[in-house]
């Protein structure tokens, strides 16, 4: 028994289980590779201001959540709390906004880490996959990803889901709303560091889970009512093409999101089977983070879907994917002789794209087959001093218990048959 065990909020995928986590990963990104969405790989840490400034100072994730620590050079750096801020970093870097036409679709996926309270749900170390749109403002892309998430989890079986959907409004008539949030939340009881974070970005305070702030702002002033009319006339399009697409969603004025780049669409993917921690994804427009990181004007947008918690969403609603099996034929050699010749055999059905595994250690026939029908396997090919002499291999249906002998140069294309 190890001594060392995984730190507290992290957790290890194993199989049978990690199949699942690949097989979410491998749904929700397939939509997005079929949408012109190029893959992008980060570094899992960046220098704490790229974070401060693009997510906000004034967030949790910024002030309590963030993993950061100094090099040996004096350099300040943070394991990666999400994961837009370092996507834009990266594709200015490497100026693929002058590459060619805009918006450049980017997903990615990986392991993300905030320093929170463990419970179900909500982890140390979690994984996501997202895309991002950067350069263009059109309502057709934030209408495009809403629709490419909501594919991505109907394939899973997914579905007790709901899409919340608002408008953040934009530079002209944010700061309207603003002042007029502020001035409802100086007028209520709350606690030094909620009303500092009022002052710095009273949304967020909206965002707040705590019962007791959220009882105190059934009368906030909301929005909706003070979105300029092109604000109104974007959100309006982005509505329309959403439910063109035959995707239903909720409107919900409240819904803030927790970074501070997010301008005008906004949404979020609760599922209800979950308890306090419902999010699944969201995401949302986020037109001015890359002049917070220091780059030209660039409107983008993006979200994230939560790997972990669709898990979660799926195991809630009974959902049983249907996972490739990871083993389709399970070789036992009985004999030196044999090992060679079934050792050859798994090589060539392998190359042929055939799932294939082979009975290690000099194991006899009884623990052999156990082990055979422990890996999921299919079928099974038995190998004997007198099927070599006779010139063939024992096929056995592992679940049918059928037995029939083949030539050795045969049962390859007898599986290849088989097995589709």
């Amino acid at each position: 028994m190890s001594t060392f065990k995984a730190p507290k909020g992290t957790y290890d995928l194993l199989p049978p289980d990690s199949a699942k986590y690949l097989a979410v990963r491998e749904a929700i990104a397939a939509p997005l590779r079929g949408s012109g969405y190029g893959y992008i790989e980060t570094p899992g840490f960046e220098t704490v201001e790229l974070f401060a400034r693009g997510v906000g100072e004034s967030t949790d994730i910024v002030t309590k959540e963030m993993y950061a620590f100094e090099t040996k050079g004096g350099t300040k750096l943070a394991l990666r709390p999400e994961g837009t801020a370092s996507v834009l970093r990266a594709a200015l870097e490497a100026n693929l906004h002058r590459a060619g036409n805009l918006p450049v679709k980017l997903w990615y996926s990986g392991s993300y880490y905030r320093y929170e309270r463990p419970q179900k749900g909500r982890y140390r170390h979690f994984s996501q996959v997202g895309a991002e749109a950067i350069g263009a403002e059109d309502p057709a892309l934030d209408a495009e990803l809403i629709i490419l998430a909501d594919q991505a989890y109907r394939s899973l079986g997914l579905q007790n889901f709901r899409i919340l959907l608002n408008s953040l409004g934009d530079k002209e008539c944010r700061p309207v709303y603003r002042a007029a949030l502020q001035d409802f939340l100086r007028g209520l009881d709350l606690d030094e560091d909620t009303l500092r974070r009022a002052e710095i970005n009273p949304l967020r305070v909206l965002d707040d889970k705590r019962e007791s702030v959220q009882k105190q702002l059934g009368d906030a002033p909301l929005l909706r009512d003070y979105l300029c009319d092109a604000c109104k006339a974007y959100h309006e399009e982005v509505r329309e093409l959403v439910t063109a697409a035959g995707v239903t969603f909720e409107d919900d004025p409240k819904l803030v999101r927790g970074l501070d780049y997010y301008t005008r669409t906004t949404f979020e993917f609760v599922h209800d089977g979950l308890g306090s921690q419902s999010a699944v994804g969201g995401g949302g427009r986020y037109d001015g983070l890359s002049e917070m990181i220091g780059g030209p004007a660039l409107p983008s947008v993006g979200w994230a879907l939560g790997v972990d918690r669709t898990v979660l969403a799926l195991e809630a609603e009974g959902v049983e994917l249907e996972l490739p099996a990871a083993t389709s034929v399970f070789a036992v050699p009985l004999g030196e002789e044999a090992r060679r010749v079934l050792f050859a055999k798994v090589t060539e059905l392998r190359r042929n794209g055939v799932a294939a595994d082979f009975a290690y250690g000099g194991k006899g026939l009884k623990a052999a087959m156990k082990a055979a029908n422990r890996s999921g396997a299919r079928y099974a090919l038995i190998l004997g001093e007198r099927d070599i002499e006779e010139g063939v291999v024992q096929l056995k249906d592992l679940e049918s218990g059928e037995q029939t002998a083949f030539g050795v140069n045969e049962v390859v294309a007898e599986l290849e048959s088989r097995l589709g």
